[in-house]
């Protein structure tokens, strides 16, 4: 029993690790699109924030 319960922990953990890391990843390229300094890579982002519906203005 002791084998099952550190599995099911381990699988837990692992699954949390993996929620967290595409939050940050998420939170990394949205922050990147809305603060670009380039203006060629500020427009590119612009043109997503009008496509994907994200307030810009």
């Amino acid at each position: 029993m002791t084998t099952t319960t550190s599995t099911r922990a381990s699988e837990k953990t692992t699954a949390l690790l993996s929620v967290l890391g595409m939050l940050m990843l998420g939170m990394v390229i949205l922050f990147a699109a809305g603060h670009a300094q380039s203006a060629t890579l500020h427009d590119a982002a612009h043109d997503v924030r009008h496509a994907t519906g994200f307030p810009c203005h």
